[in-house]
């Protein structure tokens, strides 16, 4: 490939919104993993005695509710990372390798 057809391709408007699309993606996913984790770390550090708890008198606490539930969005996101790279992502870049390989 040329670096005239790379260029091409670059200043493609389908390019452009994939790219976009993706980065938006990535770090909305990124940021929002990073605050569910630190906080559940900063819950932690800070008031342990919150998550010591017990859950109506029994051997399961707080933490380990909150521990379950983090993993729980965890998978969450990644499915709906699946879901959009699917739908949205996949597509664009399906109709941008068509529209280049002309």
């Amino acid at each position: 490939m040329s670096p005239e057809d790379v260029e091409r391709i670059r200043q493609h408007p389908d390019f452009i919104q994939l790219v976009r699309r993706k980065q938006r993606l990535y770090w909305s996913l990124t940021a929002l993993m990073l605050v569910i984790y630190y906080g559940f770390v900063l819950l932690v550090a800070f008031s342990p005695a919150t998550l010591g708890q017990s859950l109506s008198g029994g051997v399961t606490s707080v933490g380990m509710l909150v521990g379950v539930g983090v993993v729980l969005l965890a998978f969450t996101l990644t499915g709906f990372y699946v879901y959009r790279a699917n739908n949205v992502i996949d597509p664009l870049n399906e109709k941008l390798k068509q529209e280049c390989a002309r």
